[in-house]
C-alpha cells in the first residue's frame, strides 16, 4: 500500500479531496496534523473524510455575515460566544464538522469560561452557518451532533433550516430571531457592504436595529 503524507496533497481553491475508511484515530491524528492555522476545512461522516479549500469569495460572505450576526446580537444586548470554525466532533456518532461559523446564543451561560469542548457533555452551538459555493455543507453531520438552527447561504440567498425530529426543515424565519425578515435584511447587507464598505454598512445597519427593532 503506498501511503501519503498529508503536506503532499494540494487542494485547489474550491475543490475538495474525499478520503475512504479513515478510522477515528486517523482522523483525529490527521486533525493534530494540520493544526488549527489552516485554511482548510474538514467534514467527517463514518470513515469518509472530506478536505476542502474555500474560495476567496466563499470567505468574504462567511466574514461579512458572521460580522452582521455579531452586531445584531451586540444591538439586542443578547450575550454570545463564537467559536468561528472549531471543529465539532463526536466519536461515539463518529461524525466531526467544521463549520464557516458558528454562534452559543441561549447555552453560551454553559460554555463560558471553557476552553476545551466535549459534545459528549458539552451542548453543540445553537446557530451554524455555512456558505455554499461548492455544495460542501452537511446537513447529516449538523442534525447528528444536534445543532439546533443552520443557515446556507447560496447563491446570494439565506436559507433557515430548523432541527425538528432530529432532520431539518426549512423555514422562513429563525428560531433565534423570530421577528426580523432575515434573508432579505441580510441580502441588503451584503449588496451595502459590497458597494459602501463593511464598515458603512455595519454602521447603518446598526442605526436600523436601534430604530426599527431594539426599541419596539
Amino acid at each position: 500500500m503506498v501511503q501519503l503524507a498529508l503536506r503532499q496533497l494540494s487542494v485547489p481553491p474550491g475543490q475538495r479531496v474525499l478520503l475512504h475508511d479513515v478510522a477515528w484515530q486517523e482522523f483525529e491524528a490527521i486533525l493534530e496534523e494540520l493544526g488549527d492555522h489552516r485554511g482548510s476545512r474538514l467534514a467527517y461522516d463514518n470513515g469518509i473524510l472530506e478536505i476542502m479549500m474555500p474560495l476567496p469569495e466563499h470567505e468574504l460572505d462567511k466574514e461579512l455575515i458572521g460580522d452582521w450576526v455579531k452586531a445584531l446580537l451586540e444591538e439586542l444586548d443578547i450575550e454570545f460566544c463564537s467559536l468561528g470554525s472549531t471543529t465539532f466532533k463526536n466519536q461515539l456518532m463518529a461524525k466531526g464538522i467544521e463549520p464557516d461559523q458558528c454562534f452559543y446564543i441561549q447555552n453560551e451561560p454553559f460554555m463560558r469560561g471553557k476552553t476545551r469542548l466535549d459534545l459528549t457533555v458539552d451542548p453543540p452551538p445553537d446557530l451554524g452557518l455555512e456558505v455554499d459555493l461548492t455544495s460542501r455543507t452537511h446537513p447529516n453531520i449538523y442534525a447528528a451532533l444536534g445543532v439546533p438552527e443552520l443557515w446556507r447561504f447560496e447563491k446570494g440567498k439565506l436559507q433557515i433550516n430548523l432541527l425538528r425530529n432530529e432532520q431539518y426543515v426549512q423555514s422562513n424565519r429563525s428560531q433565534i430571531f423570530p421577528d426580523m425578515d432575515l434573508a432579505a435584511v441580510i441580502s441588503d447587507y451584503l449588496a451595502q457592504a459590497k458597494s459602501i464598505g463593511r464598515n458603512a454598512a455595519l454602521k447603518a445597519f446598526r442605526r436600523w436595529v436601534r430604530e426599527h427593532i431594539r426599541d419596539s
